[in-house]
């Protein structure tokens, strides 16, 4: 069930992405017979460009991402040019990574200078792996001492690292003094960084002792120490720790923000769960389509040869298992011009048997990324077992399908073994390709579903085919 306000919210972002199109289509009719095939968003009609840049300006960063991903490249290049730049770090931010790319093009160094200047230290780590080497080599230089070594110690860490997700904005305290000398120097702060729930509390090597929680603050006499008030039991992240088991501490403690420290005990850090939230979606977004072998480097408006090298690797691989997958009916030709029934219901037993890896690789790939596996083998005796459940149930009605159309008892046995026999095979990869793709430090989705159908579809023809040559030919 859609939440109603967030129902509401995609309702007006596409009635904001139609507007704008309409102004886009507007301004094509406004040029419409013009000479000169090189005009751009530059020689927009005054009003339609006034009317363009007041209805940007009115839109949140994500929604003029949103709007951007949405656009064809020419049209979303005449948009993103009339975003004011004091925005544009923020939205590079929040588009896709194949989107991020058009826009980065499109901009000369001292744009991309300025729009990486706007951003956090932590936020310039995220855009860092996009910008050409000498606008990042110019942001180092343009950035106080203490934020570019912050910047060097952010980028050195991995992707899926806690790291790569700490912000160093945030509000440390020490334990000897009282609520009221806290409650001042808030104050005296232009802002609290974002998702503030906490104010750390460390000592006088920047060690974390312990944190005190605004709720707590707000509603505590101001002439108690912070020793007092604070809370010692804290959740502590290492910059090394995975991100994905820092997502794990999120959903179990239902946390706002954790500290990061270092291995001496010193706060460096802090995660929010916006951040753990983006990396969430980013993972899963990443996974969805590392299953069918493809990249995030694509956007539905890539060029065609953007698309085709994205593509084409797996499609190989594709390409090469139907080969296996029609020699394998190619060795049975003599059985199937005897046993014309067999050509019939050859891809039923290969089908059943894709859908049932893929629901296998789906579980697998979700206990990795929760971190809940433990003991491989028995997870391979109780897939098994299931496979084995499934095939005797759903083998024996179509065993008896085939016996009731081709009046073949022999041939129902023969499709029920065969079901039975693609399922444990199907089983035995599902948990196979994963566990081993996770074991060579590859991401377990990564083109599992192409792997598993490929199986399924060699094995179970040669299986049933198999079967139907020793007993029915």
């Amino acid at each position: 069930m859609i939440d109603t306000s967030h129902k509401k919210e995609l309702e007006d972002l596409q009635e904001s992405l139609r507007e704008l199109r309409e102004l886009l289509r507007r301004n094509q009719d406004a040029q419409a017979g013009a000479d000169d095939v090189e005009r751009t968003a530059a020689t927009m009609p005054g009003p339609l460009l006034t009317e363009l840049r007041s209805r940007l300006d009115t839109l949140h960063p994500a929604d003029v991402a949103f709007v951007l991903e949405a656009l064809p490249l020419e049209e979303r290049l005449i948009v993103w040019d009339q975003v004011k730049s004091e925005r544009d770090g923020e939205i590079l931010l929040e588009v896709s990574d194949a989107v991020r790319e058009t826009l980065i093009e499109s901009m000369d160094s001292e744009e991309l200078v300025a729009a990486t200047e706007q951003l956090d230290t932590d936020e310039i780590a995220d855009l860092a792996p996009d910008l050409p080497e000498d606008v990042l080599e110019d942001v180092f230089q343009s950035l106080p001492a203490e934020e570019r070594e912050q910047l060097r110690a952010a980028m050195s860490y991995s992707e899926d690292s806690v790291g790569a997700l700490m912000a160093f904005d945030m509000v440390s305290v020490r334990e000897d003094v009282t609520l009221e000398v806290v409650t001042r120097y808030l104050r005296r702060l232009d802002e609290l960084p974002d998702h503030t729930d906490l104010v750390f509390v460390v000592d006088r090597e920047q060690r974390l002792i312990g944190a005190l929680p605004i709720s707590k603050l707000i509603v505590t006499d101001l002439d108690v120490m912070v020793s007092a008030a604070m809370s010692t039991e804290v959740v502590k992240l290492q910059p090394e720790d995975r991100a994905q088991e820092a997502a794990h501490t999120f959903e179990r403690y239902d946390l706002v923000s954790a500290a990061v420290v270092d291995r001496a005990g010193r706060l460096i850090g802090r995660v929010t769960v916006n951040d753990v939230v983006d990396y969430i979606r980013e993972r899963t977004e990443a996974e969805q389509l590392a299953q069918a072998g493809l990249h995030e480097e694509e956007d539905i408006f890539s060029s065609v040869w953007d698309s085709v090298k994205n593509r084409w690797a797996w499609l190989a691989i594709n390409l090469v298992t139907a080969i296996i997958a029609s020699r394998v009916i190619g060795a049975f030709e003599g059985s199937i011009e005897k046993l014309v029934a067999l050509a019939a219901l050859m891809p039923i037993v290969a089908g059943i048997g894709g859908n049932s890896g893929n629901q296998t690789i789906t579980m697998i790939v979700r206990s990795l990324a929760l971190g809940q596996l433990q003991n491989a083998r028995r997870l391979f005796t109780k897939e098994i077992s299931v496979a084995l459940l499934n095939g005797l149930i759903w083998g024996g009605i179509l065993g008896f399908v085939a016996y009731w159309i081709y009046d073949n008892p022999e041939l129902g046995l023969v499709m029920t073994a065969a079901m039975m026999l693609n399922l444990v095979l199907a089983a035995m990869m599902g948990v196979f390709i994963p566990l081993t793709l996770d074991k060579l430090g590859r991401d377990p989705a990564l083109g599992s579903s192409v792997m598993i159908t490929a199986v399924t579809d060699s094995g179970g023809f040669f299986i049933f085919l198999g079967l139907a040559t020793l007993f029915l030919v």
